[in-house]
């Protein structure tokens, strides 16, 4: 396992921000998509591949910049030499438990400030776990929350543009407070739903039974819903399970897995195998 504290940040290149706009609604989290232009031939950066934003900010613990790693969240264009990438970011906030004291995210609102034209520092480009299996038979099932949804979105526009005839099944579950809040999937930014080919790829959404509450989202009830179709993924050895998320939702999807499975023995020794296989990965936060 690899640390945020023990990534390179000596290579610096800076971006400029060519586009951000908002993706959910102003009554809503905010949820930005910010597309960068690195003026460097050094920076490249592929979909399964992530990079840093450095942000100067002093702490108690010494440090003089605040790093925060962001996947890429579309095809990684180059045009004269230069790279644009696309980031999704969300505006962060939380209360201190023992102070009660309110406090903001300091890369997501340095992020969500920057308009068209600003300058930032980014790092990298590194390594996910996530990468596009060389077999083009391979399953893929996706399980994604809210700006989780990043990594797959690159995934999936790489390989319906770049690999030719894909043949496994890949099966994407994502998970949102409400509609307005399915990133890709809705009316206004679907470009998602361009994909839609049952017979290789379907997505299923999961969203919370009271949106301005904090109840969970039902990601457990929607993989459950196809049981029988995961069932036999997970039949198959070359059948790849990636999830980027919330912490809180491990143990429902966990439960949702031993249900498919039939019993606890039974999903702890395909998952072994799924991660003995380099075939399970997660980004969890």
């Amino acid at each position: 396992m690899s640390y945020l504290s023990d990534l390179n940040t000596k290579q610096q290149y800076k971006a400029k921000v060519k586009q951000t706009h908002r993706l959910t609604p102003t009554n809503k989290e905010e949820i930005r998509e910010i597309i960068l232009e690195v003026e460097d031939p050094g920076f490249k950066c592929k979909v399964d591949q992530s990079f840093g934003v450095l942000v100067k900010h002093s702490s108690d613990f010494g440090n003089e910049f605040h790093h925060r790693l962001y996947s890429v969240a579309d095809l990684p264009a180059t045009e004269n030499g230069n790279t644009k990438i696309t980031m999704l970011v969300k505006r962060c906030s939380y209360v201190d438990d023992f102070s009660g004291e309110l406090y903001h995210g300091v890369s997501s609102n340095y992020l969500c400030d920057r308009r068209a034209g600003d300058e930032i520092t980014i790092t990298g480009p590194f390594e996910l776990p996530f990468k596009v299996p060389e077999d083009k038979n391979a399953n893929m099932i996706l399980i994604g929350m809210g700006t989780g949804i990043a990594p797959f979105r690159a995934f999936i526009k790489h390989i319906y543009s770049q690999e030719k005839d894909w043949k496994g099944k890949i099966r994407l579950f994502y998970g949102a407070k409400s509609g307005l809040e399915l990133l890709y999937l809705n009316d206004k930014d679907g470009d998602l739903t361009n994909y839609y080919d049952k017979a290789t790829f379907e997505a299923f959404h999961a969203l919370s039974p009271r949106p301005h509450w904090e109840d969970p989202i039902l990601l457990d009830e929607a993989i459950e819903s196809r049981a029988e179709e995961i069932l036999e993924m997970l039949s198959y050895a070359n059948t790849y399970i990636y999830i980027a998320g919330y912490e809180k939702v491990k143990e429902n999807l966990n439960k949702a897995f031993i249900n498919i499975m039939g019993s606890k023995e039974k999903w702890e020794n395909r998952k072994a195998e799924l991660i003995a296989g380099k075939k399970w990965a997660e980004v969890i936060y």
